[in-house]
């Protein structure tokens, strides 16, 4: 999976453990899937029609009622969903939270190895510096990132590098995402 389409993906508080949950086998319905998740049904909803749109999801045809569908993962999402599985195979509910944040998970993608701001920013076109940081300190916080001023440098750089659960997601994601490879 490309980043961009992993940002995409995680940028829906719910995407993630929507496609865990039907990766597990939960029923492709609404209801299974709000019991599973935990999610509000607006925030569910969002979701659902954000990985539809992805085409990840679709409408299991001749499956459900027209006022309640049963909906089922396509190739693509069912590459997505192994991701999703894997990811919350290692989380503890606890920090069920702090995954369905915005940029946790891409931010982790990025930083298998260290790395210091910048690099990370680059990485990840689309992030503000106010979002970043947030994200970094948030993770710092519960022991996912690690962080280290490397005085050798001139001016001094903060790096970072995931840590205890970040590490073992960060491990997870960084072997199944891409990077763009040229310079831009």
């Amino acid at each position: 999976m490309h980043i961009e389409t992993f940002v995409n993906t995680t940028s829906r508080a719910w995407a993630i453990p929507i496609l865990a949950k039907l990766h597990a086998g939960v029923a492709g319905r609404q209801a299974p899937l709000l019991a599973a998740t935990g999610a509000s049904r607006t925030a569910f909803v969002q979701s659902m029609n954000h990985l539809i749109s992805m085409g990840f999801l679709e409408r299991n045809p001749g499956y459900g009622h027209p006022l309640r569908p049963e909906f089922r993962l396509t190739t693509l999402g069912a590459s997505a969903a192994d991701i999703a599985s894997k990811i919350h195979s290692v989380t503890a509910e606890k920090d069920q939270d702090l995954l369905r944040r915005a940029w946790t998970l891409p931010v982790l993608a990025v930083i298998d190895r260290s790395h210091n701001f910048n690099e990370i920013k680059r990485n990840l076109q689309r992030i503000t510096d106010r979002a970043l940081s947030q994200s970094l300190k948030k993770m710092e916080v519960r022991s996912w990132v690690e962080r280290s001023v490397d005085v050798t440098a001139r001016p001094p750089r903060s790096i970072y590098r995931a840590v205890n659960t970040g590490g073992l997601i960060s491990s997870i994601v960084a072997s199944e995402i891409r990077f763009n490879t040229s310079a831009p």
